[in-house]
């Protein structure tokens, strides 16, 4: 149940704060993929380390860090914004780390960014937005929206108590 809820989700997710625009599911263009080529040669039997590069040529690489770009506050129309520009790295990794990581980053770059709500409306940010619109240049987070249940995190568009700047 928790599952189609969130796909539902994701679905109707389109907004999550930032340039102000909104658009449709059909508005979705997946980001690029990156693609690696994999050798027709049989892994052979004999060696262990054939196998080894025969998956490791087949799986997603991996995409390090650094995942957020910078962190700038703006002064918006409702108030004090955290614009959160990501890396290619950070739109694109699926890491189930990653976005704790990212986290981290953010705090790095601005530890006022630690209060009541603000990593809440970055993880729906991270889990959503990056799904929805890959290229959105900033998602902001503001400090006086109010903290809420995931749920109404996700039925807000990452844009509880007030509508997105």
């Amino acid at each position: 149940m928790a599952a189609a809820a969130c796909c539902a989700a994701v679905l109707t997710l389109v907004g999550c704060s930032g340039d102000g625009e909104s658009s449709g599911i059909t508005d979705y263009v997946p980001a690029p993929s990156s693609t690696t080529a994999t050798s027709t040669t049989a892994p052979s039997t004999t060696s262990s380390a054939a196998s080894t590069e025969t998956t490791a040529a087949s799986s997603t690489p991996v995409l390090p860090p650094p995942y957020i770009a910078s962190a700038t506050w703006v002064q918006t129309e409702v108030g004090p914004s955290l614009q959160i520009a990501p890396t290619r790295n950070g739109r694109n990794v699926s890491s189930p780390t990653a976005g704790d990581e990212a986290w981290t980053e953010v705090l790095k770059l601005d530890p006022s960014a630690d209060a009541p709500g603000m990593k809440e409306q970055f993880q729906c940010h991270w889990t959503f937005a990056r799904l929805v619109q890959p290229d959105k240049p900033t998602w902001n987070l503001e400090p006086d929206r109010p903290v809420v249940s995931p749920d109404e995190m996700i039925s807000t568009r990452c844009n509880p108590g007030f509508a997105e700047e």
